[in-house]
């Protein structure tokens, strides 16, 4: 079993013991129809989900395959760097979040990532990023009620 195989198989049961312990969370008289346990359970079967793609990915990858050494630990170091990569991106937005707003936000996040991965810097990106920020916030803000931050640049025009 390689490395992804064992991740997925560990996540797989981090998701389902998460599942059971969010059961035991009561519903106050504050609840709206999601209630308490509404979030933890979605997350949940997310994780799952994921963990269920990294065991697929596992298995998809399987090939016998000789790799020197010294490759495993240069494309180690260069996954490391990408997950720290990713990481920032993620501290940025949620530093960013309360001056910029959610759409703003999620716009550079979107084309910030697009452009991390290797997308070229066309006006693609640029309308993907602003179509991407003002469809999360219709779905979010205006679909299900969720109210995410203005932002402090745009307060008065919201």
């Amino acid at each position: 079993m390689n490395r992804d195989m064992i991740s997925g198989v560990v996540l797989l049961a981090v998701s389902g013991a998460y599942y059971t312990w969010s059961s035991d969370i009561a519903d106050s008289t504050l609840s709206d129809e999601v209630g308490a346990k509404g979030l933890p359970h979605v997350l949940s079967v997310i994780l799952a989900i994921l963990a269920v793609c990294l065991i697929g990915r596992a298995l998809l990858t399987r090939r016998a395959r000789a790799v020197a050494a010294s490759g495993i630990e240069d494309e180690g170091d260069a996954r490391l760097l990408r997950g720290v990569g990713f990481l920032l991106f993620g501290a940025a937005y949620v530093f960013l979040l309360p001056f910029i707003g959610y759409i703003a936000g999620a716009a550079l996040l979107i084309g910030a990532v697009a452009l991390y991965e290797g997308a070229p810097r066309s006006w693609v990106v640029f309308a993907a990023a602003i179509g991407g920020g003002v469809f999360y916030w219709a779905i979010f803000v205006k679909l299900l009620g969720v109210h995410q931050p203005v932002g402090l640049i745009f307060q008065g025009l919201f």
